[in-house]
C-alpha cells in the first residue's frame, strides 16, 4: 500500500521501519529509513525508532496495518507513552486463548479450549472434550502452526517442546466465514459478511483459499446480532476489525454462529481490494485515522453487488521460477481482476504466497454468481513451477 494516500508527507515527518523485501515500498517522500530483519521483532523495532528519534524527534503517532505488527507498534506506544492502542489494550484481541476466555465470559458460543502448554494438557483436554481437536499458536497470524489431531498417535506432529505458547480447541466441522468493517463502539457500522469456499487452514496444504460475500438475509441477520453482541463484550472503542465465525444449523435449520477468531485490524488477502473496488470503501484509510487519533468515518453500504476472491498457493519450496502461468476464459466468466506471476519470474524464499502468487478478484449479482465464476477460474486455471534446487516441474492440476 502506498502510505502517501494517508499521510501527507510534505507536511509531516514521517519515517519507516521495515524489512528489506519491504523497504522497495517506502515512499520517496520519507524522511528516513531503518532496516530490520523482523518487523516481529519487538527489541530490533525499538531500537531503530530510538534511532530515528536522533533524526526526526520523538514520533507523535506509530501507524502498523499488519496483524503481525500490532503487538510491536503497541509496545512502542507503551515506550513512547504515545496515545493509541497499547499493548494491555490489544491482548485479547492478539492472544488467542484471552480472547477465548474473554469470549466465553460474555456467554457468546464458542468451541471449548484450554491453554496447550505440552502434549500432558493436550491429552487431557482430550480426554475431557474427545477427538478430534485442535492445537494452534495463541499468537499466530492466518493460520500459521494450525494442526489438527484426530488421535493421541498425531501429538508426534507437535514440535516437543512447544517453541510458543499454544491452544487447544475441539475441532468444529462447521463452514467459516468471516465479517468485516466497522464497529464505532456501540454499534456496528457498514460491514459485510462473507463465506469460505474451503475450511482456510486447507490453504496451507495447498488448496486454494477462496470467499464469498454472503447473500443470505436469515444468516445475515444471525451474524449480524451475533457481531454486535461480541463487540459489546470487547470494545467500547471504535475498531477496524475481522472476525471469522462458525457457520452451523440449529435443529429447527435456523443459522447457528459460533466464535473463531478475531483481528482488530484490516482483514487480509483480497479483502481490502474488493471493498475499494466492489464497494468504494477504503478500509485502510479508516484504519489509519483511527491509529492517528483522526475522525474515523465508514459510510453504510448500499450498493448489491456481491464480492468475492481467490488466492492460490504455490505448490512448491522456494526459491522457485515461474514456468507456466495461464488462465483461459470467457470475458466475463471469471475475474474482474488478477494478478499473475510472469513466466520467468523468480519467486523468493520466505516470499507470501498473497504477495507473488495468482490472485483474482470477483463480483456477481448474488453469492451463486461469483461462487460459480471461482469455480470455473480454479478449473481453468494452469500453473508451473520449478524449485531452484531440483530438476522437474511442479504444477497445480484442479
Amino acid at each position: 500500500m502506498n502510505y502517501t494516500e494517508y499521510i501527507d508527507h510534505e507536511r509531516n515527518l514521517v519515517s519507516y521501519v521495515c524489512t528489506e523485501w519491504a523497504s522497495e515500498a517506502v515512499p520517496r517522500a520519507a524522511a528516513a529509513t531503518v532496516v530490520v530483519d523482523r518487523t516481529s521483532d519487538t527489541s530490533a523495532v525499538l531500537a531503530a525508532a530510538i534511532d530515528l528519534t536522533r533524526l526526526c524527534g520523538c514520533p507523535e503517532r506509530i501507524l502498523a496495518l499488519s496483524e503481525s505488527d500490532l503487538d510491536t507498534a503497541a509496545r512502542l506506544r507503551d515506550y513512547f507513552r504515545l496515545p493509541g492502542d497499547r499493548f494491555g489494550d490489544i491482548r485479547h484481541f492478539r492472544d488467542k486463548l484471552r480472547m477465548a476466555e474473554k469470549v466465553a465470559a460474555s456467554g457468546i458460543a464458542l468451541p471449548a479450549f484450554a491453554d496447550a502448554p505440552d502434549k500432558t494438557a493436550i491429552l487431557e483436554f482430550a480426554a475431557r472434550h474427545g477427538w478430534p481437536i485442535v492445537v494452534k499458536p495463541r499468537l499466530g497470524a492466518g493460520s500459521r502452526g494450525f494442526v489438527k489431531l484426530g488421535s493421541e498417535a498425531d501429538l508426534n506432529s507437535l514440535e516437543s517442546p512447544a517453541t510458543e505458547p499454544r491452544l487447544v480447541q475441539t475441532f468444529c466441522p462447521d463452514p467459516v466465514g468471516h465479517i468485516d468493517g466497522l464497529w464505532t463502539g456501540c454499534r456496528l457500522g457498514a460491514w459485510r459478511a462473507s463465506r469460505y469456499l474451503a475450511p482456510p487452514a486447507e490453504y496451507l496444504s495447498g488448496r486454494p483459499k477462496a470467499s464469498v460475500e454472503i447473500d443470505d438475509m436469515s444468516l445475515l441477520a444471525a451474524v449480524g446480532k451475533f457481531a454486535h453482541n461480541l463487540f459489546n463484550a470487547l470494545s467500547s472503542k471504535p475498531l477496524i476489525f475481522h472476525l471469522e465465525f462458525f457457520i452451523g444449523r440449529h435443529d429447527d435449520r435456523t443459522p447457528r454462529v459460533r466464535f473463531l477468531e478475531i483481528g482488530a485490524r484490516v482483514g487480509g488477502t483480497e479483502i481490502p481490494a474488493v471493498w475499494q473496488e466492489v464497494h468504494n470503501r477504503d478500509l485502510f484509510a479508516v484504519a489509519t485515522d483511527l491509529q492517528l487519533g483522526r475522525p474515523a468515518q465508514l459510510a453504510s453500504l448500499d450498493d448489491e453487488a456481491i464480492g468475492g476472491w481467490l488466492v492460490v498457493p504455490i505448490q512448491v519450496s522456494r526459491p522457485c521460477t515461474v514456468v507456466t502461468a495461464e488462465l483461459d476464459l470467457p470475458a466475463g466468466a471469471g475475474p474482474y481482476a488478477q494478478v499473475m506471476p510472469s513466466p520467468g519470474a523468480e519467486i523468493p524464499a520466505g516470499s507470501r504466497d498473497e504477495h507473488v502468487g495468482p490472485r483474482f478478484r470477483f463480483s456477481g449479482p448474488s453469492s451463486a454468481v461469483v461462487a460459480e465464476k471461482i469455480r470455473r477460474t480454479v478449473a481453468a486455471l494452469r500453473l508451473e513451477y520449478t524449485p531452484r534446487d531440483q530438476l522437474t516441474f511442479a504444477g497445480y492440476r484442479t
